[in-house]
């Protein structure tokens, strides 16, 4: 379910997505105001505390803007950040260095700041034995390197995608027929296929979540059920006698909040779509620290 390797062929595909929008090859500022013989140094440092996330995508950035361009990331990726530290070391061509900018730090305070925010939340459930999840609401064509900088942030990773597991949510429910019929739909579409994967049921209220329990589920998401409801389910679990295989997710509009009260209900798992639709960026910047000077023939 979770990976922490970093994702480089997806970084590679958004580094040249996103070089592309910007019109890089292009960047008349830069070009018109910049001498073409000019090196430059240059770094990338923190106006904020946080933790790091993303450092390979500045290089992979400043590889397709220039090769040239010297990369030397001063921390790694999930590393705790004081105001002020030097994230990344830069040299090259100041032409390079700054049209790759804006890109590069596009990309590096989403991250920090998905990573910065997951850490916060798996801060506020320590000393218990919860799990913070992120979710599918990621910006688009961003997927992996929003779950990434989950990882980084000390979180772990949901479904990748639609054909990583089943997601049983309540449309499903309610077009199949119901708790029962949903989850037996599912059984039957497992063997036709031949597939074994795992499968989530959304349950909004204890009843659903104890017919979810009869029909045999194994995980079970309680979504926007008050706490108390939670602590109801979490005690039915601990009285059957497959309450050991059985998996409790509490999810919906998770906050900082209240995910203390909820960790303490018991459950296995908390899913925060927060994490990755509405992490604040990071405050970073990036300024040339030397005075440029010509380029090397």
């Amino acid at each position: 379910m979770t990976t922490t390797e970093f994702p480089s062929a997806a970084a590679r595909a958004a580094a040249a997505a996103a070089l592309a929008e910007d019109a890089s090859g292009t960047d008349i500022t830069t070009v018109w105001s910049v001498p073409e013989d000019l090196a430059a140094r240059a770094e990338i440092r923190t106006r904020q505390s946080g933790i790091a996330a993303g450092l390979p995508v500045v290089a992979e950035v400043f590889a397709q803007v220039d090769p040239d361009v010297k990369v030397e990331p001063a921390v790694a990726d999930g590393a705790r950040l004081t105001d002020g530290q030097v994230l990344v070391h830069l040299s090259g061509s100041a032409r390079s260095l700054i049209t790759g900018e804006r890109t590069a730090l596009n990309f590096l305070q989403r991250m920090c700041g998905i990573a910065t925010l997951t850490d916060r939340y798996v801060q506020a459930v320590a000393g218990t034995r919860v799990r913070i999840l992120d979710t599918r609401k990621t910006a688009p064509g961003l997927r992996a390197l929003d779950k990434y900088a989950v990882t980084a942030g000390g979180g772990h990773n949901h479904r990748l995608d639609l054909a990583a597991m089943v997601l049983l949510k309540e449309n499903h429910i309610a077009a199949a027929g119901g708790v029962t019929a949903a989850i037996e739909a599912v059984r039957r579409g497992m063997a036709r296929s031949g597939q074994t994967v795992e499968s989530d049921v959304e349950v909004q209220t204890v009843t659903q979540a104890v017919e979810a329990l009869d029909a045999g589920a194994r995980w079970i998401m309680l979504d926007n059920m008050p706490v108390a409801d939670i602590e109801q389910v979490v005690k039915f679990r601990a009285g059957r006698a497959d309450a050991s295989r059985i998996v409790l997710e509490a999810s919906g509009t998770v906050r900082l909040d209240t995910v203390p009260a909820i960790a303490g209900t018991g459950v296995d798992l908390i899913s925060v779509g927060a994490l990755t639709h509405s992490a604040p960026a990071l405050d970073l910047t990036m300024l040339l620290t030397t005075a440029p000077v010509p380029c090397p023939r």
